[in-house]
């Protein structure tokens, strides 16, 4: 491709430049008439508002605050980051307001930022349908689905007519606005099945409800654990779907936005095990929460690290004099040790999320991964071998007139041992998260230092125990 037609492929794929809503929704707070500003802002999305309000004064976000309404500020606030910062801002009345007004999913985040004292105080002023749903979210663990759901949905009798359906969705809708599929519930509020809301609208009045609705919809259970159920949210990729208690009773719903903050969450939680910390942190968090967090695996690791010191220790009384640029390429074996088990790791972990794996499909996996280790561990140990014994050969020549070592004698140990400890690599990083999943833990428990550690004390064995072989044994140095 020459320059001229880049250049005429540059300019089919120009991005117009995007309006900068932030200056525009700053320009109306701080210039219009107040009377023009709540009229212009209904064209923005709440979530555009809400990036707004931490480069506003307190005053600025006070006269926003008056001039929205508890209405509008309630779905603004649903966006904020540190909502409970600015609720600060209003009087305690007027946050309770707030806070009744958002979904109960929403309203408990932000309720869990807020000092114990003042968090029962605004339940306090309440009204109870919003406190019994808030406290139906907070009687869920964080890591179980019933904590993910909201409470905003439309439900039907399976009993009813269209037109009874259609009005009582009309009725429901008022304070629900999560109308895409509306549930069916039996007389005693367990879940039926689903129907879509173009059904029902397209629907003649006289056609019986049973015809549109979807009585094997999909559902969920609220003590399910959030992980489990990850793979089953994206594969439906509905805008929601449905969360029932033991009893089979509809109490809530997982929306599509829902899935997305659970899958970041389940992320960001591997992330940090991967780390090997305990749980995700975040930048304010005090220095003593961060320490604690961190110094489980650190001493875990300590105790790991001490023992691989030993074996080299070990190791040393074997090796004779003769052969210390052993010592000079440790580390070498120990990185692409190391490399190569993290490596499967990370592959086994996304391998492990899809809850349909046979057995045999865990053992298909299993011996890919052993052909892989060996490969790698094949390519990487004879380039060693050939790159280490040129390096030895013609470099190192005083070690071979000191001591009559061939430099390829020791290249072909450091390639063997590559060879061997890539393999078994490859197998830690596949064997222990699959060990880890079958007795409950999570594999992500299994994380990039733990197995690099058990990998350094595969190759410490590995590499000196291939040299002691090899050198000391069959060539008798």
């Amino acid at each position: 491709m020459n320059e001229l037609e880049k250049m005429e492929l540059d300019e089919l794929n120009i991005i117009p430049e995007k309006r900068d809503y932030e200056e525009e929704l700053l320009s109306i707070i701080r210039t219009k008439p107040q009377k023009e500003i709540k009229e212009l802002l209904l064209d923005y999305h709440d979530y555009d508002i809400a990036s707004v309000i931490p480069l506003l004064t307190k005053e600025e976000r006070k006269k926003l605050y008056r001039i929205l309404g508890i209405d509008a500020v309630s779905d603004v606030f649903a966006y904020l980051e540190d909502a409970a910062e600015y609720l600060a801002e209003v009087e305690i009345e007027k946050a309770a307001d707030i806070i009744e007004l958002m979904d109960a999913d929403d309203a408990l985040d932000v309720l869990e930022e807020l000092p114990e004292t003042q968090k029962q105080e605004i339940l306090s002023l309440m009204d109870e349908e919003a406190q019994e749903d808030i406290k139906l979210l907070d009687s869920y663990d964080d890591d179980r689905i019933g904590s993910k759901m909201t409470t905003n949905f439309v439900s039907v009798v399976h009993t009813a007519s269209v037109k009874q359906a259609m009005r009582s969705l009309i009725r429901q809708a008022a304070e629900n606005d999560n109308i895409a599929t509306i549930y069916v519930v039996d007389e005693n509020e367990v879940f039926f099945g689903a129907i879509e809301l173009r059904d029902l609208v397209i629907a003649r009045e006289g056609t019986p409800l049973d015809d549109i609705i979807q009585p094997n919809y999909p559902y969920l259970y609220a003590n399910e654990y959030t992980a489990d159920c990850i793979e089953r949210l994206k594969d439906y990729s509905e805008d929601s779907i449905p969360v029932l208690d033991e009893n089979n009773h509809l109490i809530g719903v997982i929306t599509s936005s829902d899935v997305v903050e659970a899958v970041d969450e389940e992320l960001a939680d591997d992330y940090a095990k991967f780390a090997g910390l305990t749980t995700e942190e975040d930048l304010d968090e005090p220095l003593r929460k961060s320490i604690a967090k961190r110094i489980p695996w650190l001493v875990i690791l300590l105790g790991l690290g001490m023992l691989v010191a030993g074996v080299i220790g070990l190791f040393q009384n074997l090796i004779p004099t003769s052969l210390i640029i052993l010592y000079t390429f440790q580390s070498l074996i120990l990185g692409m040790c190391g490399n190569s088990g993290t490596q499967s790791l990370g592959v086994t972990i996304r391998i492990l999320s899809d809850d349909e794996l046979t057995f045999k499909d865990r053992l298909k996996f299993v011996f890919k991964e052993l052909k892989v280790g060996f490969c790698n561990g094949l390519i990487v140990g004879l380039i060693a071998f050939a790159l280490i014994g040129l390096y030895i050969q013609f470099v190192e020549t005083d070690f071979i007139l000191e001591y009559g070592v061939s430099g390829f004698a020791i290249s072909a140990c450091i390639g063997v041992s590559l060879l061997v400890s890539m393999i078994i690599a490859s197998l830690d990083g596949t064997l222990i998260p699959m060990f880890f999943k079958r007795i409950g833990i999570d594999p992500a428990v299994a994380s990039g230092p733990l197995i690099t550690t058990i990998n350094d004390l595969v190759a410490v064995c590995a590499y000196y125990g291939v040299s002691i072989l090899l050198l000391v044994n069959l060539l008798g140095i």
